[in-house]
Parts: structure tokens; C-alpha cells; sequence
């Protein structure tokens, strides 16, 4: 087991907000997830990213994950716990949006920690300022977003060896 951190940015995206929405993480080696939901918001999009790379790399003992996503960032840190103590009600007594991610999130983090592993190091990083990982997390997040668009619910990664890794070495050509 090494020390040193494997890195692996997230992001999500929406078409109109709430609107077709797409996910994605993507890993310093080029490795990636990506997914599609017809109908979401743009904060399901990132909580989604955040959920996958965590479970993807559930045995990875040093997993940095980089997202954009200040909401994200902060309910994974610290609101999902605080949502789960009052009942799944916010701060203002409101009930707490998108319960079924942060449960989720909250089994992924107590996984990690029942097998020993360290809790997930999360970093902020600007969004599309030239930040390669993150670029190409937003990429993916994007295509996902049009592919919802047209209806349907998919997911795809390299994992499993169907998709191929991504150069990630720069940033991805600029659309169209």
C-alpha cells in the first residue's frame, strides 16, 4: 500500500437546471466514469460524481478527490452528517434535498472506514480554468448531460475495459 495519493477530479452538469444531467470523475491515470440521468439538477450531477469516484475506488487507501463543487465539497464534509442528526432537515428546519445521494455518500464513507482505509481527502479546484483533470471530469459530465437529453439513463467507464482511457496528459480539445 502507498502513501502517495491516487487523484481523481469530479463534476456534473445540466441541461437547464433542474434538466437532463450527466456525471463523471475522472483519474490521473486516464481512467474515468461518466453517466446520464433524463431528468436531474446540476447539484445531483456533482453529488453523483462525487458518489461514483468514492465507490469506484473503494479499495484505493489515498484517494484525493478534486471537485469545483463547493456544495458538494461541504455536504460531503460536513452538511451530511449535520442533515442525518436533525432528521434529514436542514438548518432552517427545511427537508434536506437529494437524502437519497447523502445516504449513499454516507455508506461509502463508512465503508471506507469499517475496512480500515482513510477518509477521502477532498480539494477544491476552479472550474474551467485550465485545470486538466477537472477539464476532462467536465467533458465527460457534459456529454452525459447530452445524452440524457435524448431521454435516457446510461453510465460507462474504462474499468471494465469496454471504454478507452483517456490521455490526460493535457486538456481536452475544445468543443465544437
Amino acid at each position: 500500500m502507498t502513501d502517495k495519493p491516487y487523484t481523481v477530479a469530479t463534476d456534473g452538469a445540466c441541461k437547464g437546471n433542474p434538466g437532463p444531467t450527466g456525471w463523471a470523475w475522472v483519474g490521473e491515470d486516464g481512467h474515468w466514469a461518466a453517466g446520464a440521468l433524463p431528468e436531474g439538477t446540476n447539484n445531483i450531477g456533482e453529488l453523483l460524481g462525487m458518489l461514483k469516484a468514492i465507490e469506484d475506488h473503494a479499495d484505493v487507501a489515498h484517494l484525493l478527490v478534486q471537485a469545483d463543487s463547493k456544495y458538494a465539497i461541504d455536504t460531503y464534509s460536513s452538511w451530511m452528517d449535520a442533515h442525518r442528526r436533525r432528521g434529514w432537515k436542514t438548518s432552517t428546519g427545511a427537508p434536506t434535498k437529494n437524502r437519497d445521494l447523502l445516504e449513499q455518500l454516507i455508506i461509502a464513507r463508512d465503508a471506507r472506514r469499517a475496512a480500515g482505509l482513510p477518509d477521502v481527502v477532498l480539494e477544491h479546484v476552479r472550474g474551467h480554468r485550465g485545470h486538466v483533470l477537472n477539464e476532462w471530469a467536465d467533458e465527460r459530465a457534459v456529454r452525459g448531460a447530452e445524452h440524457a437529453a435524448k431521454g435516457t439513463a446510461s453510465a460507462w467507464s474504462s474499468l471494465g475495459g469496454l471504454h478507452e482511457q483517456l490521455d490526460v496528459s493535457s486538456a481536452p480539445a475544445k468543443k465544437r
